[in-house]
């Protein structure tokens, strides 16, 4: 089971993305991001939807809530 960080890293290397651009994406500079990938710090929750939003991906897959990766749109949970 890959962690959160391992498949955020697949995810900017499978787009062929680098840390830079990705920064550059989340407004922040490409050492903060580099320290994200590295668990030195942690991830703000707005980065976390920036991203899942960048990637075209749950969170819930992201945080490993759920396997499928797509996101659903449009469906929202009935209480």
């Amino acid at each position: 089971m890959k962690s959160m960080i391992e498949k955020l890293r697949d995810l900017r290397e499978d787009n062929d993305l680098t840390q830079e651009d990705v920064a550059k994406y989340l407004g922040t500079s490409q050492t903060m991001y580099a320290r994200y990938e590295r668990e030195a710090n942690e991830l703000p929750v707005r980065h976390l939807r920036a991203l899942c939003e960048l990637y075209n991906v749950s969170a819930d897959f992201l945080l490993d809530l759920k396997k499928d990766k797509k996101r659903e749109i449009g469906k929202t949970k009935n209480r």
